[in-house]
């Protein structure tokens, strides 16, 4: 069997095997033909380096080059760290990579506060440089840790990140997620999950926020609620695209506590409380309620809640997906 060693260098990650083969192969490498290889090796990088932008699309190809399964993941690092590039924390240190090198002040999350502390930061000869260094070790497997190339999504490696240390930030995932959502190459797929931003546009006019009224509290805590979620939203479109108006959410999901504090049934489909069970409260914004109702008594086959005297209509899911209607 034979191997080529471009393929060898690509899926090298240091094991004990791997590194017995390549020091077999060095030994029995003339060291004149050692020395050319490296000469040519190294002669194409300068040329290479110069060309990374400080920009977003600079930064995701230099990570694409590095191996990062997640490049838009390193942009929105770059983004949050650096201001977009203008406030790096070393020479060509856009990720507050941190080691010998430049000193100054920083924010750390420390204790349950922010506090300003002198630190220092890693210096680099490029952004290239600089990107190879937080791909090797944060996003492929280093030594004994395993990188955030093993998540299956970006936003699980955005979470990733933060459990390995990475940020003190509480917030630091769902600011990547976010960045990347907005600015992000529109061929990245973000999953509608619990983790999910809550710019999320679960349908092209509805949001994760405008389904749990922008509230942490009422964030999805499985993804069997996001995928019921996901239906009844689609429906509240199809509604706003017949009618031509702006669909308003009243409620979403109530997590026990606070469906108990609403007054709701100690068996609410807003609780969301397992696969196929849900329900969201609307109305559409300047028209008859009643006429929503009506429509909706007709195209929705599964919970109608007729409460159009109370200003909504309740669109529901329960186990079985049944045609059920009440009165408020």
């Amino acid at each position: 069997m034979i191997i080529r060693l471009t393929s060898a260098a690509k899926f090298y990650k240091e094991l004990p095997h791997q590194i017995a083969a390549w020091e077999y192969l060095e030994r029995h490498v003339e060291s004149k033909v050692l020395e050319e290889f490296a000469e040519i090796y190294r002669s194409a990088v300068p040329d290479k380096l110069d060309q990374v932008t400080n920009d977003w699309v600079g930064i995701r190809n230099a990570a694409i080059r590095a191996g990062a399964k997640w490049p838009e993941l390193v942009a929105a690092q770059w983004a949050c760290e650096s201001n977009w590039g203008r406030s790096p924390s070393g020479k060509n240190n856009m990720w507050g990579l941190k080691g010998p090198g430049t000193g100054h002040k920083t924010q750390e999350f420390i204790n349950g506060k922010w506090v300003t502390i002198v630190d220092n930061f890693l210096d680099f000869n490029s952004l290239q440089e600089g990107v190879n260094y937080l791909v090797e070790r944060w996003y492929k497997d280093f030594k004994t840790w395993k990188g955030c190339n093993n998540a299956n999504s970006l936003i699980d490696a955005a979470w990733w990140l933060v459990k390995d240390g990475y940020a003190t930030d509480p917030n630091y995932a769902k600011k990547l997620i976010a960045l990347v959502s907005e600015h992000g190459n529109q061929t990245t797929v973000i999953s509608f999950s619990p983790k999910a931003p809550f710019t999320y546009k679960v349908t092209p006019n509805i949001t994760y926020g405008e389904l749990t009224l922008q509230s942490e509290a009422r964030r999805f805590t499985q993804q069997y609620q996001c995928d019921t979620a996901l239906v009844l939203c689609q429906f509240i479109q199809k509604a706003r695209d017949h009618f031509k108006r702006p669909a308003i959410i009243t409620s979403g999901y109530r997590p026990p506590k606070i469906n108990a504090q609403v007054g709701g049934a100690s068996r609410s489909e807003h609780l969301y409380d397992g696969p196929d069970t849900g329900a969201v409260d609307f109305y559409l914004d300047g028209m008859s309620v009643k006429e929503l109702q009506d429509w909706a008594d007709v195209v929705w086959p599964y919970s109608l809640g007729y409460g159009a005297h109370k200003g909504f209509i309740h669109i529901g899911l329960r186990p079985g997906r049944p045609r059920v209607r009440w009165d408020y």
